[in-house]
């Protein structure tokens, strides 16, 4: 389906991570159906709510060229699952 399914690892996400929330980026053509089969296939876990946004890409300018270089808009997708289950993805070992 989506093939890629990359944790999002932040201070923020990590927090969130405690409250049953994950952070996930995914190809931007994915939906909330596709995010949830995927998260459940992968992780074995049930997902509850699935929330999208679509976060724009940084600008960078090349000093040397003077040019400005815009890399590419992603998706970022928070999902929650059920209380008691977790992804080991996010666990911190001490």
């Amino acid at each position: 389906m989506l093939g890629t399914l990359k944790p999002v690892i932040t201070e923020a996400s990590m927090m969130a991570a405690k409250n049953n929330w994950y952070t996930f980026a995914v190809p931007i053509e994915a939906n909330k159906n596709m995010i949830r089969e995927e998260v459940e296939k992968v992780f074995g876990v049930k997902v509850l709510t699935v929330k999208t946004m679509i976060v724009p890409g940084k600008t960078r300018r090349n000093l040397k060229t003077r040019k400005i270089q815009k890399k590419a808009d992603w998706k970022k997708a928070l999902v929650q699952v059920k209380e008691g289950q977790k992804i080991e993805l996010f666990e911190v070992g001490v």
